[in-house]
C-alpha cells in the first residue's frame, strides 16, 4: 500500500511562526516554540508545516502572473467588463512597489524561511531516531534555500534571516546582497543534499536529495557555474521520462518518475488543501466545466481569462502535428464568450492541468516545480557552456525524443545554446520557468521589448500604451512590497521603484 503523500500532511500550527515575547509570562495552555518541540511527532507537524507556503506560491498570481505573463509566453485576455489592474500591471511592466502578487511572493518566501528557522533552531538537540532528525533537517534546509532561491531571483538581496526572529531588532534586518544570499542558499541545499534521502525511499512529495541537487544545480546554471551545475546533476539520479508528456502532469500519477519535487495539493478536504489554478487559466466562458473538466454545477469560473498563451508561443511548436507537448498543453476555443462583444474564436488556453475532478473550484491537480527533462535540458546548458556540444546534443534529443521530434540539427554552441533555450520554452511551458530563464541568459530586455512593440502594432492591443512593454535594467528584479519598506527602515529599494 502507498504511503500517503505529503499533501495529506500539510496542516500544521500557523502560531510557531507568530510567537512574540510580548507577554513577560508565557501562557502555559498554549503552543509556543519553548513548549511545542517535545516529541518526533512535534517536529514532523512543524516540517509539514514548512511546505504550507508552497500553496501559496504555486496555486495563486504570484506564481503565473510573475513568472509567464510577465514574458512572451501568456498574456492576460482584455476583459472590457472585468478589469484587475493587479495581475495586468505585471503583465505590461507597469507594476510598482504597492503591487500585491509581488509582495505575496515575497511573504510566502518568508512565511517558509521563519518556519524553517524555527525547526532548524532546535533540531540539533532532538533526542529521537539520528536518521529521522537528519531527514527533517535536511527537508527544512532545502526549503530555506528554495525560498531564498526565489527571492533573489525575482528580488534581488533581501535580508537574511537564519535564526527564528525574537524582538523588533531581530525581525528588522537591512538588505544582504545578491551574493550573500546565493552563498546561504549553496550552504543550505549542500547540506541538505547530504541529509535527504532519495526518491526511493522517501516519502512521496517530500523533498529529496534528487531535489537538493537539482536546486544546486539551478542556482549554478544562474551563476554561470557551468561545472558545478554539471557535478550537481550528475548527482540526479533515480529518475525517467514518462513516455507520455500529458501523464505527467495527471493528478492520478502524482509523484512519479519523472517528478523531482512537485507543490502537493489534494481534493475534498476541510483544511484547503486543493488547488484552483487551472480555473485561471481559461477564458470566461458559458460553460467552463467544458473546459477545467469540473462539475457543471456553476456556469462561469471567477476570475477565469488570465495566463493566455500567446502567438509567439503557439509559434514556438515546431511541428504541432509531431510534438505530443502541444495537443497536451494547449486547446483552443470557439463560441460565445461572457465578455461584452466578443466570441471567441480559436483561442487558445492552457489545457495542460485540465483534468478531471468531482468539486467545484477544487482540482486535485499538484504543481510541477522540477522535472527530469528540466534536469536533462541544466544537463545540455551546463555541458554546451563548457564546449561539451556532443554531450549537450545527447541530453537535448533525449528530450525531443520523448516529445516525437526528430534530433535537433544545431550543432555547434551557438546553436545548441539557442536550441536548448528554445526547447526550455516548450517542453516547460506554464510551469512559471520562461521569465527567469529570459532573465538569467540576458534576454529579458530585447527579447520582450521586441515582443511589446509586435503587440503595440496590432489593433487587437488598442489599450497598451507607451509606458507598457517599456523594459531596461531595473525592470528585471521586481520591487520589495511597499509596506515593508514602510515598517523597516534599514531596506532600500530596488532602482526603478
Amino acid at each position: 500500500m502507498k504511503s500517503k503523500t505529503l499533501s495529506a500532511i500539510l496542516f500544521a500550527a500557523a502560531a510557531l511562526g507568530s510567537c512574540s515575547d510580548f507577554l513577560s509570562i508565557e501562557p502555559q495552555n498554549a503552543v509556543v516554540p519553548s513548549n511545542f518541540f517535545q516529541s518526533e511527532s512535534d517536529f514532523k507537524q512543524a516540517v509539514d508545516g514548512t511546505y504550507a507556503p508552497l500553496q501559496a506560491l504555486y496555486n495563486t498570481e504570484s506564481g503565473w502572473a510573475m513568472g509567464e505573463m510577465r514574458s512572451d509566453n501568456t498574456h492576460f485576455f482584455y476583459n472590457i467588463d472585468y478589469r484587475s489592474p493587479i495581475p495586468e500591471e505585471i503583465d505590461l511592466f507597469t507594476n510598482g512597489s504597492e503591487n500585491t502578487i509581488t509582495a505575496a511572493k515575497y511573504y510566502s518566501n518568508f512565511d517558509m524561511i521563519n518556519r524553517a528557522n524555527q525547526v532548524l533552531a532546535v533540531i540539533d538537540d532532538a533526542t529521537f531516531d539520528p536518521k529521522v532528525v537528519a531527514n527533517f533537517k535536511g527537508q527544512v534546509l532545502f526549503l530555506r534555500a528554495f525560498a531564498y532561491f526565489d527571492l533573489v531571483r525575482n528580488f534581488g538581496g533581501v535580508p537574511l534571516h537564519l535564526v527564528p526572529a525574537s524582538d523588533l531588532a531581530t525581525a528588522s534586518l537591512p538588505r544582504a546582497s545578491a551574493e550573500q544570499i546565493y552563498e546561504q542558499i549553496i550552504k543550505d541545499a549542500s547540506e541538505a543534499a547530504g541529509l535527504l534521502p532519495d526518491k526511493a525511499t522517501a516519502e512521496p512529495g517530500r523533498a529529496t536529495s534528487g531535489a537538493a541537487n537539482t536546486l544546486l544545480a539551478d542556482v549554478y546554471l544562474n551563476r554561470k557555474n557551468w561545472s558545478a551545475a554539471e557535478t550537481s546533476l550528475a548527482k540526479v539520479t533515480g529518475y525517467s521520462l514518462l513516455s507520455s508528456y500529458a501523464s505527467v502532469f495527471d493528478p492520478n500519477n502524482k509523484n512519479n518518475a519523472e517528478s523531482v519535487f512537485e507543490a502537493q495539493f489534494l481534493e475534498g478536504t476541510t483544511l484547503n488543501l486543493h488547488s484552483y489554478f487551472p480555473y485561471y487559466f481559461v477564458p470566461l466562458t458559458v460553460n467552463h466545466a467544458q473546459y477545467t473538466k469540473g462539475p457543471t454545477g456553476s456556469q462561469t469560473a471567477p476570475g477565469s481569462g488570465w495566463n493566455t498563451p500567446t502567438e509567439d508561443l503557439l509559434a514556438a511548436y515546431e511541428d504541432r502535428t509531431k510534438d505530443q507537448r502541444f495537443n497536451a498543453s494547449i486547446g483552443f476555443i470557439n463560441g460565445p464568450s461572457l465578455v461584452s462583444d466578443t466570441s471567441y474564436v480559436n483561442l487558445p488556453y492552457i489545457k495542460k492541468y485540465q483534468y478531471p475532478h468531482s468539486i467545484y473550484g477544487q482540482t486535485n491537480q499538484n504543481f510541477p516545480v522540477y522535472r527530469y527533462a528540466e534536469v536533462l535540458l541544466m544537463h545540455a546548458e551546463a555541458a554546451n557552456e563548457q564546449g561539451k556540444t556532443a554531450d549537450a546534443a545527447g541530453f537535448l534529443n533525449q528530450v525531443r525524443k520523448r516529445a516525437g521530434l526528430a534530433d535537433s540539427p544545431a550543432k555547434d554552441q551557438a546553436a545548441l545554446r539557442a536550441a536548448i533555450l528554445k526547447e526550455r520554452r516548450v517542453e516547460l511551458a506554464f510551469e512559471n520557468k520562461r521569465w527567469l530563464d529570459l532573465v538569467r541568459t540576458g534576454n529579458a530586455i530585447t527579447v520582450m521589448n521586441a515582443h511589446g512593440a509586435k503587440l503595440k502594432a496590432s489593433p487587437g492591443y488598442y489599450y497598451l500604451t507607451a509606458a507598457t512593454y517599456n523594459l531596461d535594467q531595473n525592470k528585471l528584479l521586481y520591487p520589495i512590497p511597499f509596506l515593508e519598506i514602510q515598517v523597516n527602515p534599514d531596506l532600500e529599494q530596488n532602482p526603478g521603484y
